[in-house]
């Protein structure tokens, strides 16, 4: 059994999962920051809350440009505001933006929740709630996806694998490499 205490100990900035839509960043992020014992919040839903809108809408009326200006004020809010929040999940364009990618450098841990083309399909096949994928081929809008931002979020401190397996494998899996990295110093 891990002992999760020593995590927690030698983890001592916020946790901060990227990746494309549907790797799995909020989903595990929960599970991590209840094992943690941590708190958890979700970016997207911080900006929805701040801002009263959909990021579906907010996309759709302002753009992608405006959006991510938003998404960084939020962010950094959301990184300094008291009580930390010490488990985010944001969502998968966040950590494209140098500025806010610099921010999570500085003040978190960075986990990147690496999916393979066909998972990322399956989990985001069935949800209307990603703006990129409404009218379009979700396959091929994936695919230039990964290749275009897969070398980006390889910058991040910590890359785990997710397969198409139980979310508490991939949970185990993030707990183990932020053990290995931040307690043993591997």
């Amino acid at each position: 059994m891990r002992d999760y205490r020593k995590i927690i100990q030698a983890v001592d900035k916020p946790i901060v999962f990227v990746g494309l839509m549907g790797a799995g960043k909020t989903t595990i992020g929960r599970r991590v920051a209840r094992r943690l014992g941590l708190s958890f919040k979700d970016l997207d839903k911080e900006i929805e809350k701040a801002s009263g809108s959909s990021i579906v809408d907010l996309f759709l009326l302002y753009g992608e440009e405006w959006f991510r200006k938003g998404e960084t004020g939020v962010l950094n809010r959301v990184l300094h505001k008291a009580p930390l929040i010490k488990v985010l999940s944001t969502g998968e364009g966040a950590f494209l933006t140098p500025e806010n990618r610099e921010l999570i450098k500085q003040e978190a841990i960075s986990i990147w929740l690496k999916a393979d083309l066909d998972l990322l399909v399956k989990r985001t096949s069935h949800r209307d709630t990603r703006p990129q994928l409404l009218n379009v081929d979700a396959r091929d809008v994936l695919d230039k996806l990964i290749e275009k931002r897969y070398p980006i979020y390889q910058q991040a401190d910590i890359v785990v694998e997710t397969k198409d397996e139980p979310l508490s494998n991939t949970a185990d899996k993030v707990l183990e490499l932020l053990e290995r990295k931040y307690v043993f110093g591997d």
